[in-house]
């Protein structure tokens, strides 16, 4: 785990933020080694840093056991060139023995993902965020989506709390997110980070940048990053043509694929993977895979981002 605090590390990031998928062989067990391959590929192509186990790899699918063992392997696959970041979740208790196991794997800080079934109250979730912080040393960043959406008075009071470095938002709605910076901002001034975590965050990232938000997951990183590695740039350097033009040519049609299944945010994303040529497996149930046509959809889209990619060159 490296020393420097998370949101030095984050605050200009030289890349998207990678979110790899995590890896099953054929008989459906974690296959460590391409799960290694995976996370190596993405650092070198230029991820600013590894969110291990989380949505995208599958989290709420994952044994503790498996859990630990991802995390120390991309924590041993980055080697400190980048932070890595790991899922936890469910209700309280267990979200707490989560974060020890990856503290204990090397992480360097938490998202916390929404707590399982419930739908709390602001004064529970206030709670449980805490007690996540509190059971480590790691910095926690708190996943806002699905029964978990807070006030900008709770971001507030999560932004005075020790150990809670951030908020991603999954949940897309502006004017909320607006005002939560802004309270934050003049109530809790600091450091405190912003996440646009919606699905393909490409998508809706020029309106995020727009309210202060630069920091986004990039699932399409995960089987096409030059592609991602493009869209970044064009927004580090203010290069709104190039971004509307991946937009249109790439990311439009590839967030309506995806909305032709449930699921598809991460299934989509594994058949992508495994269209790149690196064999990480099917998602493991209640998921299910793309089917046949969508897959052969995404490969024609994947020709086409590549296209893009010499246009813009």
């Amino acid at each position: 785990m490296t020393t420097a605090p998370l949101a030095a590390r984050l605050t200009v990031p030289s890349g998207p933020l990678f979110f790899p998928v995590t890896a099953f062989g054929p008989d459906g067990t974690v296959d460590l080694e391409v799960y290694r391959a995976h996370v190596r590929r993405g650092v070198r192509a230029g991820a600013a840093a590894v969110f291990a186990c989380c949505g995208t790899g599958e989290f709420h699918a994952l044994t503790p056991e498996e859990f630990q063992r991802c995390v120390r392997a991309a924590v041993e696959e980055t080697a400190g060139q980048v932070p890595v970041l790991a899922g936890t979740g469910y209700g309280t208790a267990l979200a707490v023995r989560y974060a020890r196991l990856a503290e204990e794997a090397g992480a360097d800080g938490l998202l916390a993902m929404p707590p399982y079934l419930v739908v709390a109250g602001q004064e529970g979730l206030l709670r449980h965020y805490r007690e996540i912080a509190a059971a480590t040393a790691l910095p926690v960043v708190v996943y806002q989506r699905d029964n978990a959406v807070l006030t900008p008075e709770t971001v507030v009071a999560l932004a005075r709390t020790d150990g809670i470095a951030g908020l991603k938002d999954g949940l897309g709605d502006l004017d909320l997110m607006q005002r939560t910076v802004s309270a934050v901002r003049t109530e809790a001034p600091g450091d405190f980070l912003y996440f646009n975590g919606l699905p393909t965050a490409e998508q809706t990232q020029l309106a995020y940048r727009g309210i202060g938000v630069t920091l986004y997951s990039s699932a399409v990183f995960c089987f096409l990053p030059e592609l991602a590695l493009a869209f970044h740039r064009a927004l580090r350097t203010g290069d709104d043509t190039t971004a509307h033009r991946l937009l249109d040519g790439f990311y439009r049609p590839f967030v309506e694929l995806r909305a032709q299944g449930r699921g598809y945010a991460v299934a989509l994303v594994k058949a992508g993977v495994r269209l790149s040529g690196l064999d990480v497996g099917e998602v493991r149930p209640p998921l299910h895979e793309p089917s046949e046509d969508h897959v052969k959809q995404l490969a024609q889209l994947i020709e086409r981002g590549h296209a893009l990619l010499e246009e813009t060159e």
